[in-house]
């Protein structure tokens, strides 16, 4: 039976579809791109200032479920053949794939009628995705990463839940909105939580000195804690008790990160910028509980945009970069377009979760600035990464 690699080597068609990571991580980024600046112009202006669906709704939607299912399934296409070792999706099944999330996107933002066609679109793609994560994990039994393919799916459910109840409630859907949120961070606290520490000990087992802490007993209760504080943040946020439990786990999260050699990683941005982004989450997490006990020091959406722009984007576009280099045949180590990706979207963070501290006059200003810096970094992305995610191997032919 051919390996992942020689399925990968001996595909010959288009090379964008030769490998999970390649359409949607550049779909991904330019989606980031065009829907945040979308949005922007309909806050600025009004409901009617673009021929299309671009309002809050849409924003808060395409974040989450749009672009951020994107890069889940451009990292998990690539990640889950090598943890199973099963067959990689490519070729056509992948097109179909990329196919179904492009319908969501285009039916999010023309809505075509009846009321109820837009979300039946687009939650397609997340329930088959999901399907095909539990799949490849049961097939290949790998019973470490069904906790995975568990957690794809809550984000496939509250997407449907977020579609069901804007179209009979009407308004944000909070609770499903919370839940996709903590679908992503918990992915983040999960897969970066290896993967962080894990690159940063190869990175320095080349320069020898002390090296990252190992999974243990500590990591495992970080993990447990930060995914009970954000089942109670999704269903009881509000409750001090929730905020509470959110503040220890930011808490936790920055002890364990503390762990991992950060300091010494300064010379290789590919390696430092998987702890920024952990760094997000822990800080998010911080605030979402900060905010819940102390409402009117912290705002509510700065937690929840140290959530999104930052946790989300940071770690998002860290994984991105590192994966399109290493399976784009180039060498592991971060240009100054890659460096300017991770200054753009980290200003862009910042400022964006800073904003609500500001007076009411200054907030439009900063937040018109968060998102040029923000959309900036993925269109900077698409640039800079495109040529490489379309082009062949330089040592392949496809």
């Amino acid at each position: 039976m051919a390996t992942s690699a020689e399925r990968i080597r001996a595909y010959r068609g288009p090379a964008l579809f030769s490998l999970g990571l390649r359409p949607f991580f550049l779909l991904g980024a330019i989606w980031a791109a065009i829907a945040v600046p979308l949005w922007i112009v309909t806050y600025a202006l009004g409901p009617g200032a673009l021929p299309v669906e671009a309002g809050l709704v849409f924003h808060v939607h395409e974040m989450v479920f749009g672009y951020g299912s994107a890069i889940v399934a451009g990292f998990l296409l690539t990640a889950v053949p090598n943890w199973t070792g099963r067959l990689p999706v490519c070729g056509p099944p992948l097109m179909v794939l990329v196919a179904l999330w492009v319908a969501g996107r285009a039916a999010m933002l023309f809505q075509p009628g009846p009321v109820w066609l837009p979300g039946a679109i687009e939650c397609t793609f997340l329930v088959v995705f999901a399907g095909l994560v539990w799949r490849e994990v049961i097939a290949g039994q790998n019973t470490r990463n069904l906790k995975v393919a568990g957690v794809v799916s809550v984000l496939a459910l509250a997407n449907i839940a977020f579609h069901w109840t804007s179209i009979t409630a009407g308004g944000l859907p909070q609770g499903a909105i919370r839940t996709g949120f903590a679908s992503m961070l918990f992915l983040i606290l999960l897969i970066g939580g290896r993967i962080t520490p894990s690159f940063t000990r190869n990175w320095l087992g080349k320069r020898g000195g002390p090296m990252p802490a190992p999974f243990g007993r500590y990591d495992g209760a970080t993990l447990i804690a930060s995914l009970v504080a954000l089942v109670a943040w999704s269903v009881f946020d509000g409750v001090q008790a929730a905020s509470a439990l959110l503040l220890v786990a930011g808490v936790m999260n920055i002890v364990r990160l503390g762990r991992w050699q950060i300091q010494r990683t300064l010379a290789e941005p590919l390696v430092t910028i998987l702890h920024v982004g952990y760094g997000w989450a822990a800080l998010a997490l911080l605030l979402l509980g900060l905010s819940g006990l102390f409402p009117a020091s912290v705002p509510r959406i700065s937690g929840v945009h140290a959530v999104g722009a930052g946790a989300i984007g940071v770690m998002t576009l860290a994984v991105m970069t590192r994966a399109s280099l290493g399976h784009t045949g180039h060498v592991l180590k971060a240009g100054w377009g890659t460096v300017l990706i991770y200054a753009f979207v980290n200003s862009g963070a910042l400022a964006r979760v800073a904003a609500p501290f500001f007076e009411a006059s200054l907030q439009m200003q900063v937040n018109h600035i968060a998102s040029v810096l923000w959309a900036g970094a993925f269109a900077l992305f698409a640039i800079v990464y495109g040529p490489r995610l379309l082009a062949p191997r330089p040592d392949r032919t496809s």
